[in-house]
């Protein structure tokens, strides 16, 4: 392996890894919210005990988010040093603001987890909210550094100097805000499902505990119906990323349906694998004009194909592959969502059929999976280019011979990091049942929040 794909394949596992961290940190959050809204309107001291749990989980996750962005962050800079000399003349002001999100997100956090029990109602919820607020923007600002690379505005190259520099027309450039909103509502998506992941899970193993059973239903419709309302968002914000890629980069949009020719009323290609020999989508499914109004919302949107740019210029065609997993995914999530609210508020059913429980135990790992396969195809479906037609990945990458190293060491962190939460995780739950805090509740005995 060539020194580019070892260090593009260290940092993207080291990107890999965190975005799972950094993607609960946003979505948990809101869904401790939620708890606490709820327990103030209704009295119910389950939603106190659910937004008392989900806190003690998010500080662990916290505590793995942080590192691991300190190490992308320093990574950004000892393997793409060419990269990094554009960023900090040009597009700087993210990094700036993000440390100040970060402290928002820090001691707010701090206050809600010791002293909750100390504050008062609007208090509280004014400091998850904060919370909330200081994640979100965090992951915002970051995200925006990538939206740049895509559509870089805000500076020129002449004769090898960066020159023209603005900083704020850097900062919103086109893709901001489709960027910034995919990354919040994709996140909520994630936290929502994941909730409902593991109280599917807890109801499936205390089907004979009533009052256990009934806490964790609880859990799973609310993580439901936020999980529901934001995946789709979470679509409605994909096409307008489709739009974008289509106005600013479209042999991206090419390579993500294996559109070689260009054409109006495009088809929309679903599943298969794209064949290059061939130039056609093998085995997949072709739904008529789509693509075209995807792009464009015309059906006789003309869609440009792979065939007008230069091979050189084509992103790796296995993205197909990642924008159908993602697009695929995010649909399963939403009919999960109003298959859950039929069967809880139309039909009022108190059980909900094996089958199902088990399809809401997988969609807090497919949500998380769809977010590695959009994080992977933004990336992947960018290159040649790591500032789209100005600086190309490979010119920009260290030249140090010691990369391959870094990566079975930092592979091996990561392995380490991992267990290592899940069994925290798993000790501090063991430890703390939800029965013994029910009891609690349930006794007028008082509880530490």
């Amino acid at each position: 392996m060539d020194d580019l794909v070892i260090a593009r394949s260290l940092f993207g596992t080291t990107m890999g890894f965190h975005i799972i961290f950094a993607t609960l940190g946003v979505g948990i959050p809101l869904m401790i919210l939620c708890a606490e809204l709820l327990y103030q309107k209704t009295k119910d001291k389950d939603y106190a005990i659910m937004a008392n749990r989900w806190t003690k989980g998010q500080a662990v996750l916290l505590g793995v988010a942080i590192p691991t962005g300190t190490i992308a962050g320093v990574q950004l800079s000892l393997l793409w040093p060419g990269f990094m000399e554009v960023i900090g003349k040009v597009m700087s002001l993210p990094f700036q603001i993000e440390i100040y999100a970060f402290f928002i997100e820090a001691l707010f956090m701090s206050i809600y987890v010791y002293a909750a029990d100390r504050i008062s109602p609007k208090m509280r919820i004014l400091s998850v909210s904060l919370v909330l607020f200081g994640a979100t923007a965090s992951a915002v600002l970051i995200t925006n550094v990538h939206a740049f690379e895509g559509t870089p505005t805000g500076f020129r190259i002449h004769n090898g100097e960066i020159v023209d520099v603005d900083p704020w027309a850097a900062f919103f450039n086109p893709s901001f805000l489709v960027s910034a909103g995919h990354v919040a509502v994709s996140a909520f998506t994630t936290g929502a499902f994941m909730i409902s992941s593991i109280a599917a899970f807890k109801m499936l193993k205390n089907r004979s505990q009533d009052r256990v059973y009934k806490f964790h239903r609880k859990a799973l419709v609310l993580g439901l119906t936020v999980g529901g309302i934001f995946s789709l968002l979470t679509a409605l914000n994909g096409h307008e990323s489709a739009q974008m890629l289509h106005e600013y980069q479209p042999e991206k949009l090419a390579a993500a349906e294996g559109l070689f020719d260009t054409q109006d009323y495009a088809p929309l290609a679903i599943g298969g694998f794209t064949d290059k020999e061939t130039q056609e989508i093998k085995y997949g499914i072709e739904i008529p004009w789509a693509l075209s109004f995807l792009a464009g919302n015309s059906f006789d949107t003309t869609v440009i194909g792979l065939n007008d740019f230069p091979e050189e210029y084509w992103p790796p065609l296995f993205v197909h592959t990642l924008f159908n997993g993602m697009v695929l995914i995010g649909s399963f999530l939403i009919f999960l969502a109003m298959v859950g609210f039929v069967w809880n508020k139309i039909l009022k059913r108190p059980h909900f059929p094996k089958p199902l429980m088990w399809a809401f135990v997988i969609s807090g790992p497919l949500a998380i999976l769809s977010i590695e396969f959009g994080w992977i195809f933004a990336c992947t479906g960018r290159q040649p280019w790591v500032i789209y037609r100005i600086l190309k990945t490979e010119d920009v990458v260290t030249g140090s011979t010691q990369i391959g190293l870094l990566f079975i060491l930092f592979s091996i962190v990561y392995v380490i990091l991992a267990v290592a939460v899940s069994l925290v995780l798993r000790y501090y739950f063991k430890r703390h049942p939800v029965e013994k805090e029910l009891d609690y509740s349930s006794s007028g005995s008082s509880m530490k929040v």
